[in-house]
């Protein structure tokens, strides 16, 4: 039997742990920094897929048990990391120096910020990274722990459910969809990515004036000196 299982593809992690699986990935994406790298968006597909009755797939799940499991992975995961940021502060954000890491701290940052602690902590849902962040950045900067709990379990159920319930209505909408799998995984990791891309043009965009401007001062300085 091949023991070997790679983290990073979806199929490996469901077809070794199954459902259980699903819960303990979401749990680590979402509630411990060290998870940022973890695929939550193509598991949650891949798994509605896995679901559908006659799949020729070698795996095949039952539907309640992988919305069971994501619920469960998704909504005590994100109350952990609040819990954390509320108890470890910014040590525990500083204590990984991975870039990737920490460009979604100031993601997550302007979300709070630009859209308040409600819409901040569903909108992080979708997005790779800033939903491993915003948990524990949420508890660091005081956000209300009774707002939290209550917007957090609105955007991890949309989030979760939703994504296993697209994977399982095209999974019974396509005959053979097996043959598509890794084509529609990697569509949804790609769509999954598309708000962080909007993101990060947005601000360069905003800061591309700012620089610019910058540049036009020093120039104008210089022009004046004797």
């Amino acid at each position: 039997m091949d023991l070997a299982v790679n983290v990073l593809d979806a199929g490996s992690l469901l077809s070794t742990f199954g459902a259980v699986g699903i819960a303990v990935v979401l749990f680590a994406e979402t509630g411990l920094l060290v998870g940022f790298f973890l695929p939550g968006d193509s598991l949650l597909f891949t798994a509605g897929l896995l679901c559908v009755s006659g799949s020729n797939h070698n795996v095949h799940l039952s539907l309640w048990q992988v919305l069971l499991a994501a619920l469960v992975g998704a909504l005590t995961g994100a109350q952990v990391g609040y819990l954390l940021g509320r108890r470890g502060g910014r040590a525990l954000l500083a204590r990984y120096r991975n870039r990737r890491l920490h460009e979604g701290v100031a993601r997550a940052e302007e979300l709070l910020a630009r859209y308040g602690h409600a819409k901040a902590v569903v909108l992080a849902r979708f997005v790779p990274v800033v939903r491993t962040v915003l948990n524990p950045l949420a508890g660091v900067v005081g956000v209300p722990a009774r707002t939290f709990t209550l917007w957090q379990v609105v955007g991890g159920a949309v989030w979760s459910v939703g994504l296993v319930l697209a994977g399982y209505a095209l999974g019974s909408s396509i005959p053979n969809v097996d043959r598509y799998l890794l084509p529609m995984v990697a569509v949804v990791v790609v769509v999954s990515l598309i708000p962080l891309v909007l993101e990060v043009l947005r601000q360069r965009k905003r800061n591309g004036p700012t620089r610019t401007q910058g540049k036009h001062t020093r120039s104008a300085k210089n022009s004046v000196r004797p």
